[in-house]
């Protein structure tokens, strides 16, 4: 295409205005439009589809790209058979993104390998597909993000960053054995989106053990209070976990490999959770 052509201007005019499917199909509609007996306006409502269908495309691969979920984690790969029937019923709801509008909290409860990051980072990939940004990070890595920015003096410009994220799923809380430092900036950023943007975060310790992360009694009251006050409190309760039964799986019928596992289920804390205030949100 020579560049002094109508065509080539035409192109760079709406690359100008930020129509780069209009730019590059163009043409194609044209040829399409002359074939079909389309009139004007249906040419021009088709090229405006078309751009509107690759403008929402790119945006969910920039929006998947920056939640940096882990890969494979999603509702196809989900196994939900051994989950409560509470959880089925609030999963579509919490896919939908409806309760980021009322920037309401998901706190998911578990024992080691009941699927919680994987529950969590479904939901991530399926809010990311309806266009709301999210960012999947474990806590002991945020913390130190935040900590990095505290230290630099610039601890209010990294929480406006994090601002730009519907959603911020912090994974592993309860893995996190805070120092004081540590404590106050995830209590600063837990505080900062409380009423305004959601946190979806995972935990193996119930409420009554989260003095483990927070250290003193009314910092750990405060977190709970502004984490439980809009939330949706879920429990991942099974026997085994995923992890085990893979492995079991694998073992067949080895005493030796059942005896271990046995031995190494722990209780669940179901009854904690229950008697937590917000508990049924």
């Amino acid at each position: 295409m020579k560049k002094d052509s109508p065509q080539h201007s035409l192109m760079m005019r709406l690359r100008t205005l930020k129509l780069p499917t209009f730019a590059a199909m163009y043409e194609t509609v044209a040829l399409r439009a002359e074939q079909d007996g389309w009139t004007f306006g249906q040419a021009l409502q088709h090229l405006c589809e078309l751009e509107i269908d690759d403008r929402r495309t790119r945006k969910i691969e920039r929006l998947l790209k920056a939640a940096d979920l882990p890969p494979d984690k999603t509702l196809a790969t989900l196994d939900t058979k051994r989950w409560p029937a509470k959880v089925h019923r609030q999963l579509p709801a919490l896919c939908s993104g409806d309760f980021l509008d009322r920037a309401e909290n998901v706190l998911v409860f578990g024992l080691p390998g009941r699927g919680k990051t994987h529950l969590c980072a479904a939901i991530g990939y399926e809010l990311a597909r309806r266009g709301r940004p999210v960012l999947f990070v474990s806590t002991a890595m945020l913390v130190q993000r935040l900590l990095r920015a505290k230290r630099d003096l610039v601890l209010e410009r990294e929480l406006e960053r994090l601002d730009a994220f519907d959603a911020v799923i912090l994974d592993d809380i309860g893995y996190v054995q805070q120092e004081r430092d540590e404590m106050e900036v995830l209590f600063t950023f837990l505080a900062a989106r409380y009423e305004r943007k959601s946190v979806i975060i995972t935990s193996n310790l119930v409420f009554s053990q989260w003095d483990r992360i927070f250290k003193d009694a009314m910092t750990t009251a405060a977190a709970i209070d502004r984490l439980v006050h809009h939330s949706v409190i879920l429990e991942l309760v099974s026997k085994r976990s995923f992890r085990a039964d893979a492995a079991l799986a694998r073992n067949g019928n080895d005493d030796n490999y059942q005896e271990a596992l046995t031995q190494s289920a722990a209780p669940t804390h179901e009854h904690d959770i229950e008697h937590q205030p917000g508990g049924d949100v």
